[in-house]
């Protein structure tokens, strides 16, 4: 659908300038991350905020006084919490005394799942690339990028690129228990996946599931705990705080999924999903001590078994990964889609889009051929 003349668009720097009636008029997803509730949290907390590098800069369309799309983006000065990677672009634009920030981005902030990034039925995110670029050039934005969003199956413009990467998801394919399952890997991969269960009870843990209702106010502080925790491992501050997971677990009881290992009564490790009527994704893992296979239990096997027991089509335990193959989550590509107004660097970019689309197709034959399957090994 082309834009026409009665159509207006606005750029929004608050979530609480847009009309929560229209977000959820128009918002036919299941997907949690699509919710009003889990942006609010967001820039309520702020854990999304200018301070942080993420000034909210949301598109609404209207028809004449009729709300008919709305697209949450925010401006960057940073590529933090995108799992789409561009430093090395960022990198190529500073080695030439240029600037790549700002730059516009459409996407659930530290949230790499694959969703229709626009909420409406009567537009197309593909429908709004020239109202991007426009937008951009007359404010000195940079670039824009579409992350993680559902494939676009028509053509794209000359200066429209898209990205791939690989992201190992878990399918249901009926199974009635985790041994269905099990039972079609090959034996030697069965016998490994059994051994690092048994693995748990041997080492005296426990393990229990409570949806958003039942966590108490103390189970809310060690997950914070044992969150923060993974991240100063690694170096970094945590990108989201406590407030936000209090704020989304009293507002999205129904889609939250909290898992916690206990050593004699002590709970040592969690992890926290969330779901909807199909899917089950996992988001955040932590624990306060160290116990074997502790994380592919309650990340992996845990998350299977409530797939399982709740009729869900699908698992995508977060991004990267290759362990997660051998216990039977299958490379898919995803999409994401990228405008540079620099025309010096445009077909540098295209061109490394297409070599690494490439790379990606071969990355995910060839870790099909690593799965643990039986009918792969006949």
């Amino acid at each position: 659908m082309l834009l026409t003349s009665p159509i207006t668009i606005q750029f929004n720097d608050a979530l609480s300038k847009i009309n929560v009636q229209d977000w959820r008029h128009l918002n036919s997803s299941n997907n949690p991350f699509a919710e009003y509730h889990f942006f609010n949290a967001l820039e309520t907390s702020q854990s999304v905020s200018i301070n942080k590098g993420w000034q909210a800069h949301h598109l609404v369309a209207r028809s004449q006084a009729q709300c008919i799309a709305i697209m949450p983006m925010y401006l960057k000065n940073h590529s933090w919490g995108e799992y789409v990677f561009d430093w090395d672009w960022a990198d190529a634009f500073e080695r030439y005394n240029l600037d790549y920030y700002p730059k516009l981005v459409a996407a659930i902030p530290f949230t790499p799942v694959e969703s229709n990034k626009i909420l409406s039925s009567s537009l197309q995110v593909s429908d709004l690339f020239s109202t991007l670029i426009e937008h951009c050039e007359q404010h000195n934005i940079n670039s824009w990028h579409i992350l993680f969003n559902e494939q676009i199956q028509t053509s794209l413009p000359e200066d429209v690129y898209q990205r791939n990467t690989v992201q190992f998801h878990w399918f249901n394919r009926d199974y009635n228990s985790i041994d269905d399952f099990m039972n079609t890997f090959t034996s030697r991969k069965r016998r490994a996946t059994k051994k690092e269960r048994l693995s748990i009870a041997k080492q005296g843990l426990s393990v229990r599931r409570l949806n958003g209702h039942e966590i108490t106010e103390q189970e809310i502080e060690f997950f914070y705990l044992t969150y923060q925790i993974t991240y100063l491992k690694r170096g970094h501050q945590p990108h989201l705080n406590k407030q936000f997971f209090t704020q989304i677990i009293s507002s999205m009881p129904d889609n939250i999924l909290l898992i916690i290992a206990s050593d004699q009564e002590k709970d040592v490790a969690c992890a926290l999903f969330f779901h909807d009527d199909s899917q089950l994704y996992g988001r955040y893992w932590g624990a306060t001590q160290y116990y074997n296979n502790l994380h592919f239990e309650l990340c992996y096997y845990q998350g299977f078994e409530f797939c399982i027991e709740h009729n869900l089509s699908r698992f995508n335990p977060g991004t990267q990964g290759e362990h997660k193959i051998q216990r039977g989550f299958e490379p898919v590509l995803t999409y994401s889609y990228h405008w540079i107004m620099h025309p010096g660097f445009k077909q540098a970019i295209k061109d490394f889009c297409q070599q690494e689309r490439t790379h990606m197709l071969t990355y995910q034959a060839q870790c099909r051929e690593l799965l643990p399957f039986k009918q792969l090994d006949e």
